[in-house]
């Protein structure tokens, strides 16, 4: 069976668009997206009970510090979600730094749809407690991360001798870049401008902070013009041609305004 794990996680910019937002002090967050999809079986249906999911974000002494996702929990037919397809099971906000470890918990309500008739899987009690898989990932402020959990369908049911099934779950995870951002600062602090990425329709502005810092977030790949629009009684600035770089940071350095 071909199998390609998909998977990758985080998203920057505002939680529900990937969008930068307008803000006087741009925030270290960096934006964690988690997905599920799943390699082809020859079920019918593949019916997974998902409760909850939290990940361990890396702290200085610190080994356990698990922090819990806004899932959507519910019962998911894996099979909706091959071929490439997925559906997003939670995101969050994340202060740049490192995470460790994922954790999913599973209920009770999985079965498998075989021949028109629905099996109930047995589930290991240990699903209740969670499947941690490692991920170690470093999220940079301003870049949208994604992870991708596959479950592979076709290897986690276990048929019984008894003529009953198994679920032990067999899962790989993935994570991936998928956007950029900008920063600088801008000179002087006082010209507190109003700054805007352009790429064709796309715009993507924010303000720049009261240290004269500024970050675009949750930026597609592309050549964007900057420009600066300025208080009183400093004029506008446009700076061409400005990189954006899945999973990088492009630094403008210093921006100085008249």
């Amino acid at each position: 069976m071909n199998k390609k794990i998909i998977a990758a996680i985080f998203v920057a910019g505002t939680l529900a668009l990937g969008l930068a937002s307008c803000t006087t002090d741009p925030v270290k967050n960096a934006t964690f997206s988690v997905r599920l999809t799943d390699a082809p079986a020859n079920f019918q249906q593949v019916l997974i009970d998902i409760q909850s999911a939290q990940i361990n974000v890396a702290a200085t002494g610190v080994t356990d510090n698990w922090v819990s996702l806004p899932i959507r929990s519910g019962v998911y037919n894996l099979l909706d979600f091959r071929n490439g397809m997925d559906t997003l099971l939670a995101k969050i906000e994340l202060p740049a730094g490192q995470i460790t470890q994922m954790r999913l918990v599973l209920g009770s309500n999985n079965q498998v749809k075989i021949n028109d008739q629905l099996y109930t899987l047995d589930t290991p009690s240990a699903m209740q407690s969670g499947l941690k898989f490692n991920i170690n990932a470093i999220l940079t402020e301003g870049i949208d991360y994604q992870l991708w959990i596959d479950f592979d369908a076709a290897r986690s049911i276990v048929a019984k001798g008894n003529g009953g099934f198994n679920l032990k779950p067999v899962i790989r995870t993935f994570t991936k870049a998928t956007s950029g951002a900008i920063k600088g600062m801008v000179s002087p602090v006082a010209a507190a401008p109003y700054v805007t990425a352009i790429a064709g329709g796309d715009t993507i502005g924010t303000i720049a902070g009261s240290d004269g810092k500024f970050l675009l977030r949750g930026i597609d790949a592309g050549t964007y013009k900057v420009v600066f629009q300025p208080v009183s009684p400093y004029t506008n600035k446009t700076v061409d041609n400005v990189l954006v770089t899945s999973g990088q940071v492009t630094d403008m350095g210093t921006v100085a305004l008249q």
